[in-house]
């Protein structure tokens, strides 16, 4: 009870230098529990984030992955071909449009959270309506894929897969086609070309190879309504976007498609996932458990290639690339951050407490000199600076608390969750750092005289 007694009357005799310590400590807990809370949360938040800007796995069939990798060219997409109407240009290997929805049956479906197959092919265009007159015959790349396409799994769940949600950077003038419709959306560098307008008809004609005796070549027709001219800001913008089941019956394609764009919430790679792209069959069991129940873009991709039939599933290096750098280096400013408000604090309550035992100086000796033990004092004097401490750490908590979810709006848009693992190391770190200031303080005390002091020398 003495004890306490002391506590409390040395907080109203240096009520302003307690408060000080109180308030630095407060500070400094506020910002490490608002970084250390992004931190823990902030690698969702960035993928998230990062995934609007497209898709980070893609799967194709086995045979262009090896052409692919073979002669180190790219996916054929809209706008990638010269312009002319060559079969060669077109796909000629292809998985199968409705196996895309097994990709929602892996072990991280919940990660996936949106795809859409293409299929990539030509044809030659005739315009009809306001642009009639100045459209001419020309052969242009066509895009077949889903848009909002609604799922429904054998589970008995449903999922919208489609790429509005995976061009969000699109600006787009018009409405995106219905999956199930003769409609498309058209670039705007070859809207203007062809002089095409929202609301214009628009007939494809495309050259298939078949078994008839007249040569064993037909034309196929189709004739679309344009209900959108978008801008991509890339070579998407000379291409066509429309549903699947058009350009498959354009093609003559049914029920193919050659490449599936899948955009999934992954974790950054290390050397494990590395070790694992290169060969999975070289992991050992522990390695192989932990990587296949870890969201790598490679394990990912591995467990699609599972559900696929003939598919290859790759990450977009540059992208996983970007979101592992950026996860990093933002990681690291604000633990960088919470280190130096740490070291802030420890210096503060250095001084602050310094300066306390030098105004105290005469009654920590008269303490000395009646008996108390030099343990005691230091003891003393922890527990006062413990107390304000804490007081200062739980307030600085719920202040943290309440920056990160500033934070969060803020840079990300949705609040930041709390764990409290964040609270318990926060603890931790400023205990230890009270600590480590209070140790001068201590060293004072220890070698304070109390008959030098009391007779003032």
């Amino acid at each position: 009870m003495f004890f306490l007694k002391m506590i409390l009357r040395s907080f109203s005799r240096q009520f302003k230098r307690r408060l000080l310590i109180a308030v630095t400590v407060c500070l400094s807990a506020t910002v490490s529990v608002a970084m250390l809370g992004v931190v823990f949360d902030v690698g969702d938040k960035l993928n998230a984030e990062l995934s609007t800007y497209g898709s980070n796995i893609v799967v194709q069939p086995k045979a262009d992955a090896v052409v692919n990798d073979l002669y180190n060219t790219t996916d054929g997409s809209a706008g990638s071909s010269s312009g002319t109407d060559d079969d060669s240009a077109d796909p000629t290997a292809f998985l199968k449009e409705s196996d895309a929805k097994k990709i929602k049956t892996i072990f991280w479906a919940f990660n996936i959270t949106n795809f859409a197959p293409e299929l990539n092919i030509h044809a030659d265009a005739a315009c009809s309506g306001s642009a009639a007159s100045s459209c001419k015959a020309t052969s242009v790349p066509i895009v077949g894929t889903w848009f909002a396409k609604t799922l429904h799994m054998d589970s008995g769940e449903s999922t919208v897969a489609g790429v509005n949600g995976m061009r969000s950077w699109w600006k787009l003038d018009g409405s995106w086609p219905k999956d199930d419709s003769e409609q498309a959306i058209v670039g705007a560098t070859l809207a203007s070309k062809l002089g095409l307008h929202i609301g214009d008809t628009l007939t494809l004609d495309k050259t298939i190879s078949t078994d008839s005796s007249a040569g064993g070549r037909e034309r196929n027709r189709v004739k679309v309504t344009i209900t959108g001219i978008y801008e991509s800001g890339d070579s998407d913008d000379n291409g066509i976007y429309m549903p699947s089941i058009v350009a498959q019956t354009l093609a003559n394609l049914p029920d193919s498609v050659d490449k599936i764009e899948v955009k999934a919430l992954t974790t950054p790679d290390n050397d494990l996932a590395r070790k694992a792209a290169k060969n999975p069959n070289a992991l050992t069991q522990d390695e192989w458990e932990t990587w296949y129940c870890t969201a790598y873009p490679s394990s990912i991709a591995y467990q699609i290639e599972e559900v696929i039939p003939g598919a290859v599933a790759k990450q977009v290096r540059q992208v996983a690339a970007l979101q592992g750098d950026v996860l990093n280096k933002t990681q690291a400013v604000m633990v960088l951050m919470t280190a130096l408000s740490l070291i802030a604090a420890a210096i503060a309550v250095a001084n602050l407490m310094a300066a306390s035992i030098g105004e105290r100086g005469a009654e920590l000796a008269l303490l000395k000199a009646i008996g108390a033990t030099d343990g005691a004092v230091s003891r003393l004097m922890l527990a006062e600076t413990a107390l304000i401490s804490l007081v200062g750490a739980l307030v600085g908590a719920l202040a943290g608390s309440g920056v990160a979810q500033l934070v969060g709006h803020i840079v990300f848009g949705s609040g930041i969750t709390m764990r409290p693992m964040v609270f318990v190391l926060v603890f931790v770190l400023l205990a230890i750092t009270v600590l480590i200031a209070s140790l001068s303080s201590i060293r004072s005390i220890l070698g304070l005289r109390p008959a030098e002091v009391l007779h003032g020398r």
